[in-house]
């Protein structure tokens, strides 16, 4: 099982239409989402933006590039919901979100180790920010 969390904290998985490998089919106009490895190749990218959600594998806390890849989603002008799913902790939640992810989702050994407060404790990420605690 697993855990999704939101800038409201622990909350129930509502996506019940499943997901496939971005290879394996088409994601224009179709209702499922869309899994992607971390090292997805950003050309693999386009055709994507019609997809309702997509869902960027982290499979090590150090590993970053589903963030570059969620950055580059948004900029390339996806719409959709995107899911960080993974190695992702509470700490880097707040980079997960201003990378465009709307959400994680995290194994229940981790939301125990890491629970629901110490993820609402970083739900306020647009306010603490370097850039924020520049301009004062």
């Amino acid at each position: 099982m697993s855990v999704i969390v939101n800038d409201s904290g622990f909350v129930a998985d509502d996506f019940a239409c499943g997901f496939v490998a971005h290879d394996a089919a088409a994601a224009n106009d179709c209702d499922y989402g869309i899994d992607l490895p971390s090292d997805t190749a950003p050309e693999a990218l386009a055709g994507l933006n019609n997809a309702p959600m997509i869902r960027i594998d982290f499979p090590s806390s150090a590993d970053g590039r589903g963030f570059t890849l969620a950055a580059m989603l948004r900029r390339a002008g996806y719409k959709g919901r995107l899911r960080a799913r993974g190695h992702v902790l509470a700490d880097q939640y707040a980079m997960a979100r201003r990378s465009g992810f709307d959400e994680v989702e995290i194994d229940n050994a981790l939301a125990a180790r890491q629970p629901e407060d110490q993820w609402l404790a970083r739900a306020d990420w647009q306010n603490h920010n370097y850039q924020a605690r520049l301009r004062g």
